[in-house]
């Protein structure tokens, strides 16, 4: 493609999470995945949906099972406060932890992320002042990401998103967030309910979305990374949300979805977002709308706004036979059909239309 050939001319770079590891059954395996980063008392931040719904036995029983001492932080909860931060760090320090492992969605994933530097010993900084990009000093523990959901990508981010005040979210961004290993495993999302996994697929896709056609870092390698996510998010989200909760989806969907979204967040975590995202972020902490639903509700409207430039416009031509072939070629049809019909009343000169209508069908 013409625009990422063109920024190979200009310098740019990318940054990724160290390791890891996917396939079925990977999570019970976190005691092996530990040992090789030296843990071996290390707090999990999780939340109470996760425990009750039996997510946590399979990593928790292989850590009993290589008798490693851990201790698990259930208090997550959607839109985290700092308040939370601060609680499962002081549980941190208190166990003497060497280690921080996030289990579960963008939330519990977020608060391990921020515990592992706050919780790090010789650590002095507050988080007040770690808030804003690249203002991170300390070192961290060693951290390790277990996605539950097939949505946030925060297992290859370097972004921590609190809320410090109703209606208020800031961010922590910087390269020392981003963890040691990701650990994607399908068995953890089969029991995600429809409304959650439609939320959570969103999310992903606007991830990829946003990072396909950002302003700002845009390169060749983000590029990639998001159509991949798109092509693998948009060919599973539908089978995963026609699931029920009793009965999941088939393995192949579930892992391609938890793919899709690991490459949309190593994606916008190079190529950043934008106003969707801006967007979105007041309205969940102001009415408490899961972050993924508060995207959708945002993404069309700035879609329509974005479509007004011809670049935007371009972009998102190029991402719409990625997503929804057969409208396109429904579109296409109609496109032809209309375009004759122009030509015969301007005596056989068709006009082609200002606006691709695949831009629209994004």
């Amino acid at each position: 493609r013409s625009c990422g050939l063109s920024r190979m001319s200009s310098p740019w770079g990318f940054t990724a999470t160290r390791a890891l590891t996917a396939g079925l059954g990977s999570a019970s395996r976190l005691a092996e995945h530990l040992s090789g980063l030296g843990v071996q008392r290390p707090l999990i931040v999780t939340d109470r949906g996760v425990l009750a719904a039996g997510i946590l036995d399979g990593a928790a029983e292989s850590l009993r099972r290589s008798q490693v001492a851990f201790e698990v932080y259930d208090e997550t909860v959607a839109d985290p406060p700092a308040d939370q931060v601060h609680a499962a760090a002081g549980q941190a320090r208190a166990m003497r932890a060497d280690g921080v492992v996030g289990f579960g969605g963008g939330s519990s994933m977020d608060i391990a992320k921020l515990v592992a530097l706050l919780a790090s010993p010789g650590c002095t900084q507050p988080l007040d002042d770690m808030f804003g990009v690249g203002n991170v000093r300390a070192a961290r523990l060693p951290l390790v990401q277990v996605p539950t959901t097939a949505g946030t990508g925060s297992e290859v981010t370097p972004i921590a998103i609190i809320t410090t005040a109703p209606g208020t979210k800031q961010g922590v961004v910087s390269p020392q967030l981003l963890p040691d290993l990701a650990v994607l495993d399908g068995e953890l999302t089969a029991s995600l309910p429809p409304h959650v996994a439609a939320a959570t697929g969103i999310d992903a896709m606007v991830h990829a979305i946003e990072a396909y056609t950002s302003h700002r870092l845009k390169n060749p390698l983000s590029d990639l990374l998001a159509r991949e996510a798109l092509s693998l998010l948009g060919a599973n989200i539908a089978a995963v949300c026609a699931a029920g909760e009793g009965q999941p989806a088939g393995a192949e969907a579930r892992g391609a979805m938890l793919l899709g979204s690991c490459y949309a967040g190593l994606a916008f975590a190079n190529a950043p977002v934008a106003a969707v995202h801006a967007l979105a972020y007041p309205l969940g902490s102001t009415f408490h709308v899961p972050h993924g639903l508060s995207n959708s509700l945002m993404l069309p409207h700035v879609l329509d706004f974005n479509a007004r430039s011809e670049q935007a416009t371009s972009l998102y031509a190029e991402l719409a036979p990625i997503v929804c072939s057969r409208q396109l070629g429904e579109c296409a049809a109609s496109a032809a059909v209309a375009a004759g019909s122009r030509g015969a009343a301007a005596g056989g000169k068709a006009k082609k239309s200002p606006l691709p209508c695949a831009a629209r069908l994004i």
